[in-house]
């Protein structure tokens, strides 16, 4: 009896695969980690085939850990990060590396794109935000600085695209990641004529539009080997990581906003229909014809704790492998010795940019406070409460659209962390609930497949799937801190704008010295 079903992930950082019964629980996991190349400061690639690889192997580890028959496979679901680009050629082969959206090269062609007015336009029909993060403004500076390269391209596609390309050799991107461009108008789901004109592409040099419910069928068998799973085995195409996220925690009534943080991090909640930002702060994509998603995306989340790690905590690290516990875990204990607000250090966590809310790509991290009084652990808790600290200014715009949320459904890596949980509650001063399985846009892609072959009628049925939860209530001394922190914090990145745009400056100029 075929009643298992996989959910793939594609983020920045690494692949995941999750099988799950029918009714969600959760049989096995694999996670298969990869580079991500920053030979520069505005550089953020990956090696394409590396990541399909990678997503093999995630499939075959939950194969192999759960001893199911391929026969019993439903489907496979896929999940994926938004606004990656790879130029393919005519002959099918990666022309480049996979341009993530960290990469901050096209800054210059984003900014001049905001200048006249005619990027904001394009905003309000297509729900990306004028950004370098955006495939619209990647492809304008391939199209400007390296147009040879732009001239050889066939397709430009997106990290699942290509891995759906060697899968299946067809060329097709579902709706929402579609909708992550900057190219899709979102009333007409259709590529928008005037964001191809300013990228310099006709329809021809994207892939087939389908559905977020659409199935794939045939897989070479070659490929289906090395997954251990049958040719005939069906593949959804999914939706992207951010939509998926909110279906896998149950974030799909009006009022219900999704905070997640994983390698990055966002603030989301469902609509009935397309809705864009006046002031362009917000984005919307696609989950179904009829379910949108609004929020706010953040370049710096979990990846910073992963900085710290290598950084700052190589003793800890050494340790922690020695004692054979998470190296996380004995950073998290460390944070616990500092009291809220960590005396006064503030960190800004523009490690990358920052998308919202400043919508900054020359915005640099800092700590702000810092004495000789301040020791390690309050740099690392500093670092903690500032991805959380950035991520509240983004529900702070959102809540001009929603008004407050009825309910805040938290999820990614962070969710491990009884610390990082409860700092949360803290600093939104809002209860916090945390779903069991952290696996949300894993869970989201199989409800959206199962949804996609008719086993349930609607995606309410997630709701009996997400399990029991953790639950968070602020403490009330703890969020009376960071309500009197939180000013300074969301001022110092205002004033700095001037002084990020010329250390931005510097440093480009520094890495082009070097190279």
């Amino acid at each position: 009896m075929n009643n298992y079903m996989i959910g793939m992930d594609i983020g920045t950082t690494s692949t995941k695969s999750v099988l799950f019964t029918e009714q969600g629980e959760v049989v096995s996991t694999s996670t298969q980690e990869y580079p991500l190349y920053t030979p520069a400061p505005d550089v953020a690639e990956q090696d394409p085939e590396q990541i399909v690889q990678a997503a093999l192997r995630s499939v075959r580890g939950v194969m192999d850990q759960s001893g199911v028959a391929a026969e019993q496979i439903m489907f496979v679901s896929c999940s994926s990060a938004m606004h990656s680009l790879i130029a393919m050629g005519q002959d099918g082969t990666p022309l480049t590396r996979c341009i993530t959206w960290a990469d901050n090269r096209s800054a210059a062609w984003a900014a001049k794109l905001q200048e006249n007015g005619l990027g904001h336009r394009i905003y309000l029909r297509t729900g990306t935000p004028i950004h370098p993060m955006s495939p619209l403004t990647k492809l304008m500076w391939l199209r400007h600085d390296e147009p040879e390269l732009f001239q050889r391209t066939a397709k430009f596609i997106s990290i699942k695209e290509y891995l759906f390309f060697r899968l299946f050799g067809q060329y097709v991107v579902d709706h929402s990641i579609a909708s992550c461009t900057g190219l899709l108008n979102l009333e007409q789901l259709d590529w928008d004529a005037e964001a191809l004109e300013v990228a310099g592409i006709t329809p021809d040099h994207l892939s087939q539009l389908v559905p977020t419910t659409h199935i794939i069928e045939g897989m070479d068998r070659t490929w289906a080997e090395k997954m251990a799973l049958s040719p005939s085995t069906p593949f959804v195409i999914g939706a992207s990581d951010g939509v998926l996220s909110n279906l896998g925690v149950n974030a799909i009534e009006p009022g219900v906003v999704a905070a997640t943080i994983g390698t990055s991090g966002a603030i989301r909640t469902v609509v009935d229909r397309p809705v864009t930002d006046p002031k362009g702060r917000t984005f919307c994509y696609a989950l179904t014809e009829n379910l949108w998603v609004i929020g706010g995306p953040v370049n710096n989340g979990g990846m910073l704790f992963r900085w710290v790690r290598d950084e700052f905590a190589a003793s800890e690290v050494e340790t922690a492998k020695r004692l054979g516990i998470n190296s996380y875990d004995v950073l998290t204990k460390i944070a616990e010795r500092v009291s809220p607000g960590s005396e006064g250090l503030l960190f800004h966590p523009y490690l990358s940019g920052e998308r919202a809310p400043l919508w900054n790509p020359d915005a640099r991290g800092s700590f702000f406070g810092l004495t000789l009084h301040h020791q390690k652990e309050h740099m690392i808790r500093s670092v903690l409460e500032g991805v959380i600290f950035n991520l509240y200014t983004v529900l702070l715009a959102m809540e001009e659209q929603i008004g407050q949320p009825t309910s805040i459904q938290a999820t990614g890596g962070f969710a491990r962390s009884p610390l990082w949980r409860q700092m949360m509650s803290d600093i939104f001063n809002q209860e916090v609930i945390v779903p069991e399985s952290f696996e949300s846009s894993c869970l989201g892609a199989v409800v959206l497949g199962l949804y996609a072959t008719g086993r349930i009628k609607s995606l309410h049925a997630v709701s009996s799937m997400v399990g029991t939860t953790h639950k968070h209530t602020p403490i009330k001394e703890h969020a009376s801190i960071y309500q009197e922190l939180l000013p300074i914090f969301i001022r110092i990145s205002r004033k700095l704008e001037e002084e990020y745009a010329d250390i931005a400056d510097f440093q480009r100029k520094f890495s082009a010295h070097n190279e």
